[in-house]
């Protein structure tokens, strides 16, 4: 029982910090474009045109 004393808080205090951190990133614009990462995943970089 007197571990809940310690894990309790602790607990709370990580739910804070994950909170805090997702926060700060939506705040930052990390998901502001979704579709981006995934096309540029997929472009192999040769816009070039052939000459």
């Amino acid at each position: 029982m007197s571990n809940l004393i310690i894990l309790i808080p602790v607990a709370l205090l990580m739910g804070g910090l994950g909170l805090a951190a997702f926060l700060w990133s939506l705040k930052s614009g990390q998901y502001e474009d979704l579709d981006g990462a995934a096309w540029r995943a997929l472009d192999d970089g040769d816009d070039k045109p052939v000459t």
